[in-house]
């Protein structure tokens, strides 16, 4: 997706409803429909310093981009896109996040968020034994597991090696390799109920016996230790030689450790050097990150082995490459309130939200006032049959006569007939329990928590102005998403025909500029410079130059070999285009000698060497005519009279 599209869109997430507005207030009418001023108001306030274009930053230049995006959510509409099944998906994710803020019981929540930043200040190293049983599984089946862990709990603490049962005993994949070994690990990386057993089990100790939805559970505590803060680090890469590169890469990067052990800037080498483009224009500083952040475990751990700011260590080789690496900073650990809205997301969406859901029903209980109707059993027992594992059944409606209450919340009547559609919705993917019973009973207690939930949320968008605000935000975004993708995106993506032909038609735009085939060699002395291109002008070849000045494990010059457009980084600003070698041109970070081998004329470049600024060029021009069809099928209004007020009203 565009950047520029993105940008757009989110300039009118902030589109706020409408109350008790007066038909003097209204701005403009899209086919009669009307727009109210306070809602252009709202996001011009909010949005302006968002805008790029200078000449849209006034009210006029402001009302044709508000205008766009008002147009763009009618014809979502129009299109049917607010009844797309993937839409609707979307849209009841994040409600379901969004609602969980208002909904939550906070002294709940307070006390669960408490105890995960505890928790986190420590990591915990540890071995566990697992045997699976279903959380549905029957009470005869629960029953044998059960005291099948708990005589291997009795063998473990009566002294026998936990890590040798775990091999015996085990069902975890990998087990009798593993021993049952988990590593280090913190708050959350565990479903909540191994995360108690963990961090209420004593060094050395072996827990009690706890049941997950995996089965039931023992483990062993190794160790615990102080978790480790966020650093920052710089590096300077060279990637591996997976292209079959000139250079050898280790030989490179020890080349570029030594010049900066002999006094060079680090910043400097990263700048001139590193194949990280994206840190080494910044002189190689990585994002702060944290243990288990990076997805590059030996990169991390080589970071983290640095003991002093400062320090640089010796070059290292990762998954991706070879890497200098200096640590720029050691953080604290952050405080409760720094990292508490963080917890709160994940108490809230995480495993713990058992916890709070029953706080939850018993608050909306009390709210809205609650009455239990005619229990689902015996009737669902029997009317639920086999076919309840059989993905897609399809559900028949039962008549009015059986059709009874199963409980009142406020003053909905939730029925058998809304149990019945919830089970037909969960057949999609059926659970592969044999006992109906027990299947029902889960089904049960899942429908019963959503129906209070879902209740709430209802209620929410009436009764809570800041919500209904914001959901209707992300409601009308969703539809701005859906409908570009539809009528821009994929069809530049998918017009291959349009896309080659705009290519044709616009290919004088695309051109390469004068480029060099040419040896660039750089020293940080003058003097070595010098002896550089005098080797070059007697026809010494690179490996000749490095034999001769790189020697007694000293670093002089480094070299690159290439293809470069004038202009590009790597050669200097003032470069002179002759074929042979250059005079010495002088840097800010270092003496350069050039040995341009060939001089290619700028030429038009190919389609498939641009064809993703092409597709990006070609989705602006079918954006632009696709918007001229909406200005057409689509009558506006604008309202000068109020247009004049808000006018005044903006600019005091």
């Amino acid at each position: 997706m565009n950047a520029k599209y993105l940008t757009l869109i989110l300039l009118f997430l902030t589109v706020m409803t409408a109350n008790s507005q007066k038909k003097s207030d209204v701005l403009l009418t899209i086919n009669d429909k009307p727009v109210f001023a306070s809602e252009f108001k709202t996001v011009f306030k909010k949005n302006l310093d968002l805008v790029l274009d200078e000449s849209q930053k006034d009210v006029d230049g402001y009302l044709g981009l508000f205008i766009d995006y008002k147009l763009k959510v009618e014809e979502a509409y129009a299109q049917g896109l607010d009844k797309n099944e993937t839409y609707i998906k979307e849209f009841a994710k994040y409600q379901d996040q969004l609602s969980k803020k208002y909904i939550y019981d906070k002294r709940v929540t307070s006390e669960l968020v408490t105890e995960a930043y505890e928790r986190g200040l420590e990591q915990i190293d540890a071995n566990h034994i697992l045997l699976m049983i279903n959380l549905n599984a029957s009470p005869q089946d629960t029953l044998k597991i059960y005291n099948k862990i708990k005589s291997i709990r009795d063998k473990a603490v009566n002294g026998e090696d936990f890590e040798s049962l775990a091999k015996k005993y085990s069902e975890e994949p990998g087990a009798k390799k593993s021993g049952g070994k988990l590593g280090y690990f913190s708050v959350f990386a565990m479903v909540y109920e191994f995360e108690n057993a963990a961090y209420n089990t004593k060094v050395g100790d072996i827990s009690e016996i706890t049941r997950t939805e995996f089965g039931y559970h023992i483990l062993k505590v190794n160790d615990r230790r102080e978790k480790k803060p966020k650093i920052n680090v710089s590096h300077i890469m060279i990637f591996s030689n997976k292209d079959a590169k000139v250079e050898n890469p280790e030989e490179k990067i020890n080349e570029l450790y030594a010049m900066i052990m002999q006094g060079e800037s680090f910043e400097s080498i990263a700048k001139q050097f590193s194949e990280d483009k994206a840190t080494g224009i910044k002189g190689g500083e990585l994002k702060t990150f944290g243990p288990g952040n990076l997805r590059a475990p030996l990169f991390e751990k080589a970071a983290y082995s640095i003991e002093n700011e400062g320090e640089i260590l010796k070059p290292i080789e990762s998954s991706f490459g070879w890497h200098i690496i200096r640590l720029n900073k050691m953080y604290q650990i952050p405080t409760f309130e720094e990292t508490k809205l963080d917890i709160e997301h994940k108490v809230t969406s995480g495993a713990r939200i058992r916890v709070v859901t029953q706080a939850i029903n018993n608050k909306v209980k009390a709210k809205y006032g609650y009455k239990e109707g005619v229990s689902y059993s015996p009737f669902f027992d029997e009317y639920v049959s086999d076919s309840i594992f059989i993905k897609n059944r399809e559900y028949t409606p039962m008549p009015a006569n059986q059709d009874k209450v199963l409980f009142t919340i406020g003053n909905k009547e939730i029925r058998y007939n809304d149990f019945a559609k919830f089970i037909s919705v969960k057949q999609k993917s059926p659970m592969k329990n044999t006992n109906i019973l027990k299947v029902i009973a889960s089904y049960y207690q899942e429908f019963k928590n959503k129906t209070i939930e879902d209740f709430y949320k209802q209620k929410l968008e009436n009764e809570n102005e800041e919500y209904a605000a914001t959901i209707n935000e992300y409601r009308n975004g969703l539809l701005i998403f859906d409908v570009m993708e539809k009528n821009i995106w994929a069809v530049a993506k998918n017009d291959t025909i349009g896309v080659q032909k705009y290519y044709e038609e616009t290919k004088s735009n695309y051109t390469w500029k004068k480029r060099v085939d040419a040896v660039i060699i750089s020293s940080p002395q003058s003097e070595m410079a010098s002896r550089v291109k005098s080797l070059l002008e007697e026809g010494k070849d690179v490996e000749e130059i490095k034999k001769q000045l790189n020697t007694d494990g000293k670093v002089n010059v480094i070299i690159t070999q290439g293809v470069y457009e004038i202009g590009q980084k790597e050669l200097p600003k003032n470069f002179k285009v002759i074929i042979g070698v250059s005079e010495i041109y002088k840097t800010e970070d270092s003496n350069v000698v050039i040995n341009v081998k060939k001089v290619i004329a700028p030429t038009t470049k190919e389609f498939d060497e641009v064809k993703g600024l092409v597709i990006s060029k070609y989705q602006t021009k079918v954006e632009e005519d696709w918007m001229k069809e909406l200005h057409d099928k689509y009558t506006v209004v604008v309202n000068k009279k109020t247009l004049k007020k808000v006018k005044k009203q903006l600019n005091n």
